[in-house]
Formats: C-alpha cells, sequence, structure tokens
C-alpha cells in the first residue's frame, strides 16, 4: 500500500472479513432479493390484474424455499451470517440468522403462500388490481429481514418497512371501517416505532455500535454509567406494542376485523409475532440481567395479555373481533415463557408462537368463508352453516380444538411446555392462569362455533327450525379456498400429532438465546 506524504499506511485488514463466504451461504439475501424483485414488477404490472395471483404465488413459492434452504443450512452448520461491504462490525451491517430467526423466517413463508393462494379466489377484482399481492409480498421484505438481521438499527428500518406495507393492506376497498381501522392501526404502532427508535438511539449513544452480537458481548462485560433499565423499558414498551400486549392492546381488535380476509391472516399470524420476537431477541440475548430485573413487571404483562386477550373473546359477538382477542391471548402465552426465562420456558413460548401463526392464520380464513356464506361476521345474526358447508364446519371446529389447547393439535403441545415450565419453575399461579384463560379461549371459540354452524339461523329462529344461508361459495373456487385452509389446519394436525421436529427448532431457538456464543463467534468468525 502506497503511503500518501506525511501519513502513514493504515492496515485495516482486522476490521474486515477476510475469510470468503461459501456460495451457498449468499442464500442468507435470497429473501430480500425475491421479495424485493417479485414485489417491483407486480406493481409495475398492477394494471393487468389477471397476473398478479399468478406472480404472487410464484414469488411466494420462491420465498418459502429459500427460508426452507436457510433453515437447513442453520440446523445443519449453525448460524449462517453475511456482513455487507466486508467490514466487521461495528462498521459493517450484518444479516445473521440462527435457528430461532430461520424458524420464524420459514413458517411466516408458508403461511404466506397458503394465504395467497387462498387470495387468488379470495380478493375482490379491485383488491387485486390495487396491490394486494405487491403488498403482501413488500410486507414479507420486513417481516422475514426483521427475523434475519443481526443489527437492531436494521430490525427498526425492517419494522417500518413491513408497517408501511401492511397500512396498505388494511386499506384496500377504501370502506370507512377500514379508513378508521387503520387510523388506530397506524397511531399505536408509529409510537412504537418511536420507543423503538429511541431506545435504539440510547443504545448506539452508550455502546457505539449497532450490531446484535457486539451488543451482547458489551453488555455482559458491563458498561458504567450507561441508561441500561430505560432503555430496557423502551424496547419493552415499544415491541410489546407492535405484539398487542397489554394494555396496549386495543387496536389489534379495533383494526384486523376491517381488512380483507387474507389480509385479516397475514396480520393475525405474522406481525404481532415479529414484535414477540424482538422481545425474544433483546430481552434474553442482548439484555439478559436486566430480563431477570424485569422478571415480575414481565410476569403482570403475560397475565394481563391472557385475560384481555381471554375476557375480550368471550364479551363480543362479532366473530373476527373474538379472533382478535384470541390472538392477544396467545401472545400472553408467549410473554409467560418470556417471563419464564429457562430454557423450557423459553422453548414453550417459541412453539406456541409457531402454533399460533398457522392456527390464527387459518382462522381468519376461515372467518372470510363464513362471511361469503352469512353475509355477516355477527354471530347474532349467523347461524344454519353446517347445512350449508359440512367440510368448512370440520375445519372450523378443528382449529376450535387446536386454539383451545385439545389434544391432539398443536395448541395442546405449545400450552403443556409453557404450563410445565411454569411448575418446574415454581409458579404454579402462572400454570394456572395459561390453563384457565385456555379454558375460557375454548368457551369463547365453542361459543362462536355454535352460533355459527350448529343454531338453525340467526337469533330469533324458532328451535328445530332452519333458515337459508345468504351467500355461497362458487364450485370454481371451492377446490382453492378449502384446499388453503385445509392445508392450515391440516399442518396444525401434523405437528399436534408428530410435534418432536417443531418442538426441537424451539429448543435449539432457546438455547440460541441463552447462550449466544456460536452466534458471536459466527459474527467474528471471519477476522483474520
Amino acid at each position: 500500500m502506497a503511503e500518501s506524504a506525511g501519513h502513514a499506511a493504515v492496515d485495516v485488514a482486522s476490521a474486515m472479513v477476510t475469510v470468503p463466504i461459501a456460495p451457498l451461504d449468499a442464500i442468507i439475501v435470497a429473501p430480500t432479493l425475491i421479495t424485493l424483485l417479485f414485489g417491483s414488477v407486480l406493481l409495475m404490472a398492477r394494471k393487468r390484474p389477471e397476473t398478479q395471483a399468478p406472480l404472487g404465488i410464484a414469488g411466494l413459492l420462491f420465498l418459502t424455499a429459500a427460508t426452507a434452504g436457510i433453515l437447513a443450512r442453520v440446523v445443519t452448520g449453525g448460524p449462517l451470517t453475511m456482513t455487507m461491504g466486508s467490514w466487521l462490525p461495528p462498521f459493517g451491517i450484518t444479516f445473521a440468522v440462527d435457528a430461532l430467526g430461520a424458524s420464524f423466517a420459514f413458517v411466516s413463508s408458508v403461511v404466506a403462500l397458503v394465504v395467497g393462494v387462498f387470495a387468488s379466489r379470495g380478493l375482490r377484482r379491485v383488491e387485486s388490481r390495487y396491490g394486494f399481492y405487491p403488498f403482501l409480498l413488500l410486507m414479507m421484505t420486513g417481516v422475514c429481514n426483521a427475523f434475519l438481521t443481526g443489527d437492531i438499527f436494521n430490525l427498526y428500518v425492517w419494522f417500518e418497512v413491513m408497517l408501511i406495507a401492511s397500512f396498505g393492506l388494511i386499506v384496500l376497498g377504501n370502506s370507512k371501517e377500514q379508513l378508521d381501522g387503520a387510523v388506530r392501526y397506524a397511531v399505536l404502532n408509529l409510537l412504537a416505532a418511536a420507543f423503538f427508535l429511541t431506545a435504539t438511539g440510547y443504545l448506539y449513544g452508550a455502546l457505539g455500535t449497532l450490531n446484535m452480537a457486539e451488543i451482547a458481548i458489551k453488555l455482559r462485560e458491563g458498561v458504567p454509567g450507561m441508561p441500561i433499565n430505560t432503555i430496557t423499558a423502551l424496547y419493552i414498551l415499544g415491541f410489546g406494542m407492535k405484539a398487542a400486549a397489554f394494555p396496549v392492546a386495543f387496536w389489534l381488535p379495533a383494526s384486523y376485523h376491517t381488512p380483507s380476509p387474507s389480509a385479516g391472516a397475514v396480520f393475525a399470524g405474522l406481525l404481532t409475532k415479529v414484535g414477540a420476537y424482538a422481545l425474544l431477541r433483546t430481552l434474553i440475548m442482548l439484555m439478559p440481567s436486566e430480563e431477570a430485573l424485569y422478571d415480575t413487571f414481565l410476569t403482570a404483562l403475560a397475565i394481563g395479555t391472557m385475560l384481555l386477550g381471554s375476557l375480550g373473546a368471550m364479551a363480543h359477538s362479532d366473530f373476527r373481533r373474538i379472533l382478535g382477542y384470541l390472538v392477544i391471548s396467545g401472545i400472553g402465552v408467549i410473554l409467560a415463557g418470556l417471563a419464564i426465562g429457562t430454557a423450557e420456558g423459553l422453548s414453550g413460548g417459541i412453539f406456541y408462537a409457531f402454533h399460533s401463526m398457522i392456527v390464527m392464520s387459518a382462522l381468519y380464513l376461515a372467518s372470510g368463508l363464513v362471511g361469503q356464506l352469512g353475509g355477516s361476521q355477527d354471530l347474532r345474526k349467523l347461524g344454519g352453516l353446517y347445512g350449508a358447508s359440512p367440510l368448512l364446519a370440520g375445519l372450523t371446529l378443528t382449529l376450535v380444538f387446536s386454539v383451545s389447547a385439545l389434544p391432539p393439535f398443536s395448541g395442546f403441545w405449545a400450552k403443556i411446555l409453557v404450563t410445565e415450565a411454569a411448575m418446574v419453575d415454581g409458579r404454579w399461579w402462572l400454570a394456572g392462569i395459561v390453563l384457565g384463560t385456555g379454558l375460557l379461549n375454548a368457551l369463547a371459540s365453542g361459543r362462536a362455533f355454535t352460533q355459527i354452524f350448529w343454531r338453525g339461523g340467526p337469533v330469533g329462529t324458532p328451535d328445530g327450525a332452519e333458515k337459508s344461508v345468504p351467500g355461497e361459495i362458487v364450485a370454481e373456487d371451492r377446490a382453492v379456498l378449502f384446499g388453503s385452509l385445509g392445508a392450515l389446519t391440516l399442518m396444525s394436525l401434523v405437528i399436534g400429532l408428530w410435534p418432536a421436529p417443531l418442538m426441537r427448532l424451539a429448543e435449539a431457538g432457546a438455547a440460541g438465546l441463552l447462550d449466544p456464543t456460536l452466534y458471536i463467534r459466527a459474527v467474528f468468525g471471519g477476522a483474520s
């Protein structure tokens, strides 16, 4: 290296990644490239509605294959990283994925693919023309990259990408109800983003780095005078709002019932889980001592969220609002696993997140078919749908069993893991609340099922009488609509009958949070 006059040459090799990345490891950026490419093409083709579904489903299929490849690579070879520009932290921006992030990305992609297929027959033409598939692909850019990034500021960036695209999805249709729901959704989520950004600014000012691996190292070593309690509280508040945790959860049932069933399905299945994932990542991997300090607060947060969700579901008579409260109750179970903080508790919370992503998405799709047949989501105006569609009744009942944590479905094992972890940790009362709210969820979802399907007609229909339902499902659409709903329902059943593979992923995710040595080594392993 030539020296300029009066200046010594600077050796930057120690700050560079000097080991070339294996070609197959470049798959870590594939989700970004796929979603941005297909999302852009779909936006350009927005005036050709006939191309939207085929291109959108193709993009989601490639995304699912990419995340499956990432998961397989992480399971066999450990955490996977790529640093942009070959600069080591704190200079380079890093993509870093371990078992937890890879599992969340894969399950999210599978759910989005199934919903995309459902939407090909379940959307109105105007929703397809004005951007459902491009918004969905761009939203998945934010969702997947939130799970794959190794930089906490870029986690904020991907949150915002996800948020902007979800704004587009929630207002498709342009009804007054949708705009009202969008305002509620936007205000609370933008406020949460402000808390997130403020906490990240404090963190960068104290540590001089935004790389998660380096943050974990520095916080374990201790930084005198750092306002760590303030930072932790801001992260809990920001991510708690995004996850719809008590007491800042009321925006969810006030907004998730307004978009199309397809959009509602990806919202219910994926968006709150990104907030839950961020809480797990920051509190357990980055700030373990602060998680212990806030243990009582997190426990209260979990209990409040479970009770709010279960009691809200019992109180409402609108099917999709009931489902919104069931989403909130599930977030409470994940928070209970986080509050317990042991390997068993975290595994249970992570397993429950996977279960909820699948089952709540399926229930929102079922609500779309209920609305198509019954012409309403109001339980008082519904009834007799068993006669109109025994298949829909059977699939919905299966999902009701799963969300109620009954065997042999996925919800059963998720609740068992969290309950057992609470009892092992000596928190019998927390285990009782987990089980008690599960019973309330069973009553709420069972009440909705019986009134929609078993009752002969709307309120006022004489006993023994049956009224015809006002809507129908077009024959050429049935295979796609019921096939999509059946695929998610079958996943819940398969997980319930064979939980071991998903349980191993949840355990590996929990282990990586509690001991991030392999994650840190992967991030800095390219140095000479």
